[in-house]
């Protein structure tokens, strides 16, 4: 694993996320290497290509600094804007535990009593470590990416990231503390559409711990991510390797569409944006 200590020019970025306003990356780079990540692509910033993702991370040792910086030159209106860690890294991966530095930015918004969402998104329980900060804010989120209840799936998928199921146990633990939670299905795997009992199982699972809110994405398949994603699934059975291209197809997003607005309604939970997000559509539609 490649680990290099480097230092940002800026920190906190404006989003063209419908609903973010601010974006915070203190880490270029992730350990977790999901096969199926978008934000492999970041590694040109750095010298890195598609193939390397998860086998390096670029350490914005002065982000904290930068973040103090930066706040201090935030008018009020600004500051209620919506402010998210982080958006093409995961601010929980395992450098966090030395660097602190997703731990120093929430540290600097709680001083500065920001008044605008702070929302988290992440695949790691370590984000239980600043519950204490999280509740010193005065307005807080945390979203967990959880794409099935299946350790060995997860495993398979997302390499080094955390199990599944000591992502719910984070969850609860939010929830228990009294904050808001949501969950990231996304992607929304291939095989739900074959197996939306499984599918039902997460959402129940989801439910279990709190979560009220999902917001759902269908597996973005461009042509850099199916790189990495032929890379896993040329070992597995033809099957498995026929699901991922059907997931391409306009049907096989649609019968995911209709197994998810179904369970939305039995198991009482929220839909972000209303929809299934399809990245190449949700992009236009927004102007990002």
């Amino acid at each position: 694993m490649k680990i290099v200590e480097n230092e940002a020019k800026s920190l906190i970025q404006k989003s063209k996320i419908p609903s973010i306003s601010y974006v915070a990356n203190p880490y270029t780079g992730c350990i977790f290497g999901c096969a199926y990540c978008y934000a492999s692509f970041m590694g040109r910033s750095v010298g890195q290509t598609v193939k390397d993702w998860g086998d390096y991370v670029y350490v914005k040792k002065n982000a904290v600094e930068l973040v103090r910086e930066e706040l201090k030159r935030m008018s009020p209106d600004k500051r209620e804007g919506t402010f998210l860690l982080s958006s093409v890294t995961d601010p929980y991966q395992g450098p966090e535990r030395k660097y602190l530095l997703t731990r120093g930015i929430l540290t600097v918004l709680a001083e500065e009593r920001y008044p605008g969402i702070v929302r988290i998104l992440t695949k790691s329980p370590l984000v239980v470590r600043d519950i204490d900060l999280l509740t010193r804010l005065p307005r807080a989120d945390v979203g967990m990416t959880v794409t099935t209840t299946d350790d060995n799936v997860s495993r398979w998928l997302e390499v080094r990231a955390p199990r599944s199921s000591h992502r719910l146990k984070a969850l609860a633990a939010l929830h228990e503390a009294g904050i808001p939670t949501f969950a990231f299905v996304g992607p929304l795997l291939p095989h739900f559409a074959e197996r939306p009992d499984l599918l039902d199982q997460l959402f129940g699972r989801l439910v279990d711990v709190g979560v009220r809110e999902v917001y759902i994405e269908h597996i973005n398949l461009k042509q850099y991510i199916r790189e990495r994603m032929n890379l896993v699934l040329a070992e597995e059975e033809p099957q498995v390797r026929e699901a991922y291209v059907r997931a391409r197809a306009k049907e096989h997003r649609q019968t995911l569409d209709e197994i998810v607005a179904k369970l939305m309604v039995k198991h009482g939970l929220t839909l972000r944006f209303e929809e299934v997000i399809y990245h190449d559509e949700f992009q236009a539609k927004h102007g990002i």
